[in-house]
Formats: structure tokens, sequence, C-alpha cells
């Protein structure tokens, strides 16, 4: 690597040198001398052959250690937990159903059984979770080196029409602070694939002043992208292909990601001790929520994600899993082993692999990477969705990814826990669907008992053959299904309770009980919603829908009332007529079943209620389900909100549009300056450039030009150089605007 790319420079400087007609060259000259700096270092190029999808696998660079023998203990042991929780119960279903089961019965023994493995495993994990919290409580946090680490870190923070004021508040405090704590070791860049004329535009006037501003210590560069082709994951190979030979490693940030500068440098040291390890994974804590969902995801997240997170490292051991973001990863690893295979066939099965992150995971590990899950790493940071609907437009994307990983379930060379992880995935929506299934045969089975007759002859015998249903046994069987169920919920409030300090980060035994209660109570009512949104999802991606790519809200959730009776009026209508079967067939079926059909009835009202502030602030006045870092939160995090709020009282408008452009000559040329040289750069023909040439030479008025365009063209217009410098001139002459 080059001395200059090791000390961190400052963004070397390219000056475009344009066609400017009319007085415009003149008066812009000296203008794009010192506005229009190239905001990117010289590239270093990094080969990145595409994979395979069948591949030979490689052992493990690390070898044999102890700590791989103490992976393969945890993993036995909770395989053997597992089992016998399923066996248990589904013994227990058979023997319930009294061993002489029916066609219809033997569906809903085989729909239980699946259930009911599934939980167990996530119990049991959730057990062997909790254990290891309790222990490492004991020990004590684990001692961290002083000493830096050599490596050069890229962090990347990839952005699609995102709003630039609050990346760019997240980027400049984590910069500053990576700056002053490890000088020259890391550089910031922002890969941007946004497709909206405004978007980007908006994303180059807040990232053009944070490159210019950043400290030469560490440096902030920013690049967009003329073609989003694979989304994220061509995002980040772009970048790898590029620049990646001059860093040895990159951490991948989201757009809502924060991280504190301890946790960015402990990531670099240990992947730099371990030469073995290509990726490890933080587990982020979710903050900022604001709305009624995302604070009960929130306090979710931070009580109970801990006991979870500690249980899947029971068993990842090295073949752990990558969540897409808040990972560093070693560079040349990543180039060898991760560039995505294109599958055959169209969407949503075929083409580019759509959930990027468990695929280059697994093929890191086909490579002989390790990949660590790092439980102890706490200041690694995200936002929530806002609200329900958020989360099904968000799960639409994942469920058809993960239902596409299908095709690697079983692709040559994947090691075990990568089937694992695919498995699960899979299992996250596929669920949803077998929880339906038995909720459908269930009610068929109590329908089936009430309009026919039993037959008590259905085999030759001097005696009859009684029907007979083991009441107490269900009873006794459900008591332990929901045990299953809720035990990672109170793990969780056990492990606040045990640890009187962490137990005050949620506000007292008092508080974090009735966060505890609130969370389960309506998290209950949200499950149904999701199962059967879930389902469809899984119906829709079947059948050969694509869900496109679409950006995310951050913070306001919120929707209209008609607008949450429209989405959700299927589900008010099956609760609806759940709810009346059941009360029709028996008074005590309506009642075991009102948990689902309560849910489903009020969907409407809970997903406008689960967008709103309101809601969300009277609970977090009180206290409920507060989280340690709302109580107290950590440096950066302080940091990141005080230049957000800063920067938001300042700014009077958020959205550029192309007259903006155009009558701002300091943001024209810098714009300007990170255009590839020529147009001709991509030979192909571009009918919307030429369309928004020809409407430019037709129009008298900026206001007009941007009514004739449509998105495309407005695109295709903002990547040409020449075009824009033409517009601009002509507005400049005083040409009279509508």
């Amino acid at each position: 690597m080059p001395d200059s790319a090791k000390s961190g420079p400052s963004p070397p400087i390219r000056i475009r040198r344009l066609e400017k007609p009319g007085s415009i060259a003149g008066q812009e000259t000296d203008l794009v001398t010192n506005q229009a700096k190239f905001a990117l270092p010289p590239e270093q190029p990094l080969v990145m052959p595409r994979q395979r999808q069948h591949a030979p696998g490689r052992a493990l660079r690390s070898g044999v250690s102890a700590f791989r023998v103490w992976t393969w203990c945890m993993r036995l042991l909770l395989t053997l937990t597992t089992v016998t929780l399923a066996s248990y119960g589904i013994y227990e279903m058979y023997a319930v159903l009294n061993r002489s089961i029916t066609v219809l019965q033997w569906v809903f023994l085989a729909l239980f059984s699946i259930n009911f493995a599934w939980i167990s495993f996530a119990g049991a994990q959730a057990l062997f979770g909790f254990l290891l919290l309790m222990a490492r409580d004991l020990r004590g946090r684990r001692q961290r080196h002083d000493q830096l680490p050599v490596i050069q870190t890229a962090v990347l923070v990839p952005v699609y029409n995102e709003e630039p004021v609050r990346v760019a508040a997240a980027i400049a405090a984590m910069a500053n602070s990576l700056a002053e704590s490890a000088p020259g070791k890391f550089s910031f860049f922002i890969l941007s694939d946004s497709n909206n004329a405004s978007a980007w535009l908006t994303e180059e006037q807040a990232f053009s002043r944070l490159a210019a501003n950043s400290d030469e210590q560490c440096p902030v560069y920013y690049r967009h992208r003329r073609d989003n082709s694979e989304r994220k994951a061509g995002n980040i190979s772009d970048w790898v292909m590029r620049w990646g030979g001059g860093y040895e490693a990159m951490l991948v940030l989201d757009a809502d990601s924060v991280m504190g500068p301890d946790t960015m440098i402990e990531l670099a040291r240990r992947l730099e001790a371990e030469p073995g390890l290509g990726l490890l994974q933080t587990v982020p804590s979710i903050v900022w929520g604001k709305t009624l969902y995302a604070r009960l995801q929130q306090f979710a997240n931070r009580l109970y994600g801990p006991i979870f997170s500690h249980g899947l490292s029971i068993w990842h051991g090295e073949g752990s899993n990558f969540w897409g973001h808040n990972a560093i990863i070693r560079t040349t690893a990543f180039a060898d082993s991760a560039h995505l295979p294109i599958l055959k066939g169209e969407a949503p099965f075929g083409g580019h692999v759509i959930s990027h992150d468990f695929i280059e995971a697994a093929l890191l590990r086909r490579n002989g990477w390790g990949v660590k899950l790092a439980t102890d790493l706490n200041e690694s940071y995200e936002e929530p969705p806002p609200s329900i609907t958020d989360v099904m437009v968000r799960d639409r994307r994942w469920c058809q990814g993960n239902l596409q990983h299908a095709r690697f379930l079983f692709a040559r060379g994947l090691a075990m826990t990568s089937r694992l992880h695919i498995f699960s995935g899979i299992m996250a929506y596929l669920s949803a669907v077998f929880w339906l299934l038995l909720v459908v045969t269930g009610l068929l089975l109590a329908v089936q008992a009430d309009i026919t007759r039993p037959e008590y002859f259905t085999q030759p015998s001097l005696f009859p053959t009684w029907p007979v249903f083991d009441s107490e046994r269900a009873i006794n069987l459900f008591i332990v299904s929901m045990v299953i169920v809720l035990l990672p919920k109170f793990l969780g409030w056990c492990s606040a309770i045990i640890n009187l300090r962490r137990c005050f980060r949620y506000g007292g035994p008092l508080l974090v009980t009735l966060s505890v209660l609130v969370e389960t109570l309506l998290s209950a009512l949200i499950a149904p919603i999701m199962m059967l949104a879930q389902s469809r999802m899984v119906w829709e991606i079947v059948t050969g829908g694509d869900s496109g790519w679409k950006p995310q809200r951050r913070d306001d959730g919120s929707i209209s009332f008609t607008d949450a009776w429209l989405r959700h009026r299927w589900h008010i209508v099956v609760g609806a007529l759940i709810s009346g079967l059941t009360y029709y067939l028996h008074y005590d079926l309506f009642l075991w079943t009102l948990p689902v059909t309560a849910g489903l009835m009020s969907s409407a009202l809970l997903s406008w209620i689960s967008g709103k502030r309101g809601p969300g602030q009277i609970l977090q006045r009180i206290g409920i389900l507060r989280t340690p870092e709302e109580k107290r939160p950590c440096k950066t995090l302080t940091d990141v909100h005080q230049r957000l709020t800063g920067a938001r009282s300042a700014e009077t408008a958020l959205t550029l549009t192309l007259a903006a452009l155009m009558s701002d000559p300091a943001l024209r040329a810098w714009h300007c300056a990170q255009l590839p040289d020529t147009v001709a750069d991509h030979a192909d023909f571009n009918a919307a450039q030429v369309l928004a040439k020809a409407k430019a030479e037709r129009t008298t008025a900026i206001d007009t030009l941007e009514a004739w365009l449509t998105p495309a063209e407005t695109m295709a217009l903002l990547q040409d150089p020449n075009l824009i410098q033409s517009v601009a001139s002509r507005s400049s002459n005083n040409l009279p605007t509508r």
C-alpha cells in the first residue's frame, strides 16, 4: 500500500475541464478550481472473481483449537436438548390424539411436530444463551488492549435514497472520534446507489461539505454509482474492485448505523490478531425508537437480544453469519471468496442474490475463512423500522431473499453451519405458513367433530371403539408449549433482575417488569398479523412475485386510519370469521383462539397506533420500555444526536431540484467533478440521455424542463456534465422562467 494511503490523505484534486458556452466559462473558472475536488482517493484495484454456486470447500485456516472443541461440545449439548424437548412434545400430542388417528389428525400432528421442534430449538438456544450471559457477568468484561491496529480499515456506508443529514451527522461524529483515537487508520467511504434525482442532489449538498471538512487523519470520501446493479452487494463489490487493494479491512455499516470508536478499533485489532478470521459480526443494539412499534422493538432487542445472541454464539463458532452491516471483513478474503454468483432463471428465485449477507458469509466459510460473532462489543447501533407496515415492506424483500437461498441449501462445499443459517432464514418465514396451516387444520378438526357422527365400529369387533380426547394431557402440553415460547422473555427479565446494575438501566425492578408485560401483550397481538402477512408474502413469491428495491423510512411510520384499514382489511375479516366460527362451535374453543383473533380484528387499530410517536412518548415519560441508551447514552450517540439536531435546525430546504443545482455554481461544479470524464464511459445507447438532451435544447425555462423530464431522463441529464453546463449557461443568460 502506498504511504499516502496509509497516512489517511486528504482527497486528491481532480479538476474537470468542460466546454462551457457563453460567459459562464469565464465566470466559473476560479469556482471550479476551488470547489470541484474529486471526492475519492486514487483507485487501488483488487481482483474479485465471481464465485460459482457449487465449488469444493476448504478446511478452516485456523486449524484445531480449544475454542473449536468447546463449540462442538456445545453443539452436541444443544442438539440433545432440542431433540429431547421436541420428542416429548410430539409424543404427548400423539398421546392426546389417543393413537387412533384420522388422516386430518395425522396432518395436524405433522404440522405440530414442525412447529414444536422449531420453538424447542429457539427455547434451548435461549436457555444456553442465558447461562453463558450469566457466566460472563460473573467473569467480568473482557480485557482489551490499548495498542492500535496496524491495518488500514475502510468504513463503508452504502446509501440508497436516504436522508443525508442524518447519515452525515453519524459519519462526522464517528470520523472525528477515530481521527483522535486512531489517527491515520480509518477512512470513510459513502457509497451512493441513489436513483432519485432529488435524493442524489440533496446528498451531494450534505456530503460535499462533509468531505471537505473531514480531518485528514480520518478522511471522508464519496462515490455515486451510475448503474446500481446487484443492489447493495454490487455497491460493495464495486468498491472492493476499485479501492479494495488499499485497505486490509472494510467495516460495513448501514445508513442508520452508528458505532463507537473503541468498538471499531477493537474490531480491527481482533481481525488483525487472527489471520484466519474473515469476518467478525457485532450484535447491533436498536436506538432512537420514537414510535410505539419502534420502542417495542427497541426494548425487546436490548433486553432479550443478549440472550439470543449468546445462544447463537454457542453453536456458531467459526461458522457464524453476516447480517449485512456493523461487521468488519478482511478485504482480500472477501474479494477471493464472496463475489456472489448469478443464479439461472428469472426473479424471484433466479438472477442476482437479493439477501447477500447470508451467502457471503457461507462463501467465506467455504473458502476456509472463519466467521465469528462478537457478543461482547457493546457500542454498535442501528435504528428500528417505525411501524408494522414498514416491517411488512422490509420483510417482503427479506422473505424473497431468504426463500431464494433455497438454491444454496444443498450447494456443494458449504459447511453444515452455513446450511443451518440458510435453513433458519427460510424457516423464519415458512414457520408463519406452518403456524397458519396448524390453526386452519385445528379448526377443521373442530368443525369435523361438530358435524360428523362418531364411528364406533370402524373395524370388525365385538366391542365399540370409543373416541377419546385426553383433555388433561392437552392442557399440560399447552402449558409446556407456552413456557417454551415465553422462556426467552422470562430469561431476559431474569438477566435484568439478577444483575442490579443492568436492572436500573431499564428503570429498576418495577419498571422492567411492567415493560416486559407490555411488550409481551403487544407482541402477542401483533404476532397473528405478521403470521398472515408473512404467509401471503411466501405465496406471492412462490407464484412469481418480485419485491423490487424500495428505500426504508427511518423516523416517521405514521399512516392514516383509512390506509391502515385498507392494508389490514383481510386480516380483520379472517379474524372475525375465525372468531364467529369458534363461538358457534364451542365457547371454550372461542376463548382458546381469542389470542389469535383479537390481534387480527384489531390489526388496523394496532397498525395505525404503532406508527405514531404520541403513545411511544407517553410510555417513555413514565419509564415503560426504557432502554439503557435512553437513561445513559454513550458519547458517540450523544454527539450524533447533537449534530443531527443542529443540522436539521439550520437546514431550510432538505430536498434539492434541478433548478436548485443550476442556481448554485459551487454545488454544480462539485457535482460535475464527481462524474466520469466522459459519458462515453458507457458505450450502450442511452435513450433517456438522448431524450433529455433533446428536451433541454427545446426548453426556455428550468421549471419547464423539470416538468418535461421523466425521472430516468432527469438522472441521465445529471450524469452528463456537458449537458449540465449547457443548461446552466442558457439559464445564466436571463432566459425567462415560468
